[in-house]
This record gives structure tokens, sequence and C-alpha cells, in this order.
């Protein structure tokens, strides 16, 4: 309910951010509801929460899958995680694989739903 929403003008390609909770964001248009417009999903929609932080510990650290799996049943989790993965060098690689991952996820949306990605390669 209070999370950060993202919408898609599906004609002209602007982004209209929306949040209940902060400041600094601009009224959505009156016709948000409209077609022409397509709700971005949140990561979590797009499987890149609790699922690829244990994909990523499967395949770069074997052997601390349970530890972080502990980490995962208590509050502050993706710090504490952070916090191992810096211990063990492993963070950089961390954000890398989790952006990887999440351009991925997203041009498969946007293929889903019929979006054109300009990549501004020319």
């Amino acid at each position: 309910m209070y999370e950060p929403q993202a919408f898609l003008n599906k004609a002209t390609g602007e982004i209209h951010w929306y949040s209940e909770l902060a400041d600094g964001f601009e009224e959505l248009p009156e016709d948000i509801d409209d077609e022409k417009y397509i709700e971005i999903p949140h990561k979590h929609e797009l499987d890149l929460g609790k699922n690829l932080v244990f994909e990523f510990a499967h395949q770069y650290l074997p052997d601390d899958t349970e530890a972080i799996t502990l980490i995962f049943r208590r509050k502050g989790t993706y710090s504490r995680f952070k916090a191992l993965l810096e211990r063990k060098g492993y963070l950089d690689r961390w954000y890398e694989y989790e952006s990887q991952a999440q351009e991925k996820a997203l041009r498969a949306w946007c293929e889903d739903n019929a979006i054109e990605i300009d990549d501004g390669i020319t």
C-alpha cells in the first residue's frame, strides 16, 4: 500500500513516480487509469528479492547459504547480508549480479508488455 509506484506512459515514454510517504513527487495525471499507462512492477514482483539473494549465494557462497538463511529470518536482513558480502569480498560481485538480473527481468517485462526499449545505440 505504501510502496512507491512508477507508471510508464507507453505513448511518450514518460515515467510518473508516486509515493504516499515521500515528499517531492508530482501528483499523478488524472488519466493514470487510462490504458496508455502501465505500472512498472516492484522488484519483488519481478522475483528480484530474496530468491535472487539465494541464487547468488548458491552460485558464489555455497558454504554460507545456512548463515544467509539465518540472516533472512530476522529484521535488517539486507544490511546484514551486505555486511557478510563485504567481509567475504563479494559485495561488488553482488551489485553486478543484482544489476544484471534487474536488467534482464525488466527487459523481459518490457517484451511481455510490448514496450520498445531504446538503448541509445545508433
